[in-house]
Order: C-alpha cells, then sequence, then structure tokens
C-alpha cells in the first residue's frame, strides 16, 4: 500500500518497531485520538497503543487461521487444494483456509472457509494441526475432512479448486508454510496407517 509505520502512529520507538507485525493502531477506538504506544500506567510490562485523551488501553491479540485437509477417496490418496486468486500469495497452491469469524467455532470456520473456498461438500473430522506462527501473531488450525464428490464451485478468492495425489502436489508452489507442514504430516500419518494430532511453532 506504500504507507510507513509512520503514517501510522505517534510515535514508537524504533525498538518497538522492529518486533511488530501489523500496522499500528493509528487512533483511539473509542474518541479518535492519535493513539501513542508507551508502557500502559497500570503495571503493565508490554507496550501498548494507549490514547492520551479518554486513557483507553488497546490490546491487539493473535487472530486464529481455520482451515481443513480435505481428502478424497476411501484411503484418502487425494488432497482437495486451492490455487489462490487474491493476495498475499496469489497463483500459489493452498488449502481452503481462513480468518475464523466471530460468533463461530474453529471447526465452524474451517468449514465455511472450505464452502467458501473450494465450494466442496464434505465431512469434517478431527482437529489435525495447530501450528503457532508467532512472528505474525497468528495460530493457523486445520481439521481433516472427507469429501463427499468431486464437484466444486470455488469462490472469488479461488482460480483453481483441484485433487492432488502426493507425488502430484505442487511443492514449490505451495503458498504457506503452515500449509507445506500440515501436507507433509497428512502424507506421512497416511503412510504409517494412522493421523495423530500435530502441534508445531515455525517462525
Amino acid at each position: 500500500m506504500g504507507l510507513s509505520f509512520a503514517d501510522y502512529i505517534t510515535p514508537v520507538p524504533a525498538a518497538t518497531l522492529e518486533f511488530m507485525y501489523r500496522p499500528p493502531l493509528k487512533h483511539c477506538r473509542c474518541c479518535g485520538t492519535a493513539a501513542v504506544y508507551r508502557l500502559p500506567d497500570d503495571g503493565d510490562t508490554k507496550v501498548r497503543a494507549v490514547c492520551p485523551s479518554c486513557n483507553t488501553v488497546h490490546y491487539e491479540n493473535p487472530l486464529n487461521v481455520v482451515g481443513t485437509v480435505p481428502t478424497w477417496g476411501e484411503d484418502g490418496a487425494q488432497v482437495l487444494l486451492c490455487k489462490r486468486n487474491i493476495e498475499p500469495r496469489r497463483g500459489k497452491w493452498t488449502l481452503p483456509a481462513g480468518f475464523m469469524e466471530m460468533g463461530e467455532t474453529t471447526a465452524e470456520g474451517a468449514a465455511r472457509e472450505t464452502v467458501e473456498e473450494a465450494g466442496a461438500r464434505f465431512e469434517i473430522h478431527e482437529l489435525f494441526t495447530l501450528i503457532n506462527v508467532p512472528r505474525v501473531g497468528q495460530l493457523h488450525l486445520f481439521y481433516r475432512a472427507s469429501l463427499l464428490g468431486t464437484d466444486f464451485n470455488p469462490g472469488h478468492e479461488t482460480m483453481e479448486a483441484r485433487l492432488f495425489t502426493e507425488a502430484e502436489i505442487p511443492w514449490d508452489e505451495i503458498a504457506f508454510r503452515t500449509v507445506k507442514e500440515t501436507l507433509t504430516h497428512y502424507f506421512a500419518d497416511r503412510r504409517a496407517g494412522k493421523f495423530g494430532f500435530h502441534v508445531m511453532d515455525i517462525d
């Protein structure tokens, strides 16, 4: 967008900027006054966006990304991937996933994203991977799912939805590391004949 941190804030120490992963809050959500990043007066040990006018402290928390590993066939040999039609990573392949919405569970969010991005019919199963990505303030959760058919009607965020065997997966064209890690675990578990639950942290 061509905006720098300086366009958003007043002022933030350089040492603080180095660790921020989202555009800092520019104005107080309560009164609109320009926010200042500093230690709050309540003894908090983390730098927060504080309103110098109404003294509101704004807390910025990690975002949940939820999705599925939709598979086809009794042996689950094929996985459904979506080719992204939006940035970031437009043109790359991913599992159907997106940000969890208010008012839904993680499983409901994963199912909604699968319908929106792939237009697939499926049955959702257990949680399969939980991946912490602290660098960008995100938590990624993927559920296993069984497709109920191979007719897909992807939404506007997807160029194409296709089934891939492990040998056909375009590994160098996978959009996100969390997706690649999840696919790697899926095929390893499938070969072992038993699906587990995988928790990991990535940079």
